[in-house]
């Protein structure tokens, strides 16, 4: 099993606009590729929250193929999405595991 983790620290001027839409769009159009079978969204706690909050999303694949077939059909525009809306007020880092 895959964990594709996105870390994401969002100012707090757009936090409450951006939770909502990552909930309500966001994180509903990456399930909707089909590639991912489960997702978690946690936010990161003893963390200076002063110029933003952090959270990790974890979206859950079941081989690194189907990982490696959202990253070329599916992340470039839905990466492009987030950056179109939230410009500067986000800092985003990923990283891929596996389940040992």
């Amino acid at each position: 099993m895959i964990i594709y983790n996105v870390t994401v620290k969002i100012d707090l001027d757009v936090h409450n606009e951006w939770l909502s839409w990552m909930k309500l769009e966001h994180i509903p159009r990456v399930l909707a590729t089909g590639l991912f079978h489960d997702h978690r969204m946690l936010r990161i706690l003893e963390h200076d929250e002063t110029d933003g909050i952090t959270y990790a999303i974890q979206y859950t694949a079941r081989n690194l193929e189907d990982y490696f077939t959202y990253q070329a059909e599916h992340a470039p525009h839905l990466q492009q999405e987030v950056a179109d809306r939230y410009a500067d007020k986000f800092v985003a880092f990923r990283t891929i595991m596996r389940v040992v």
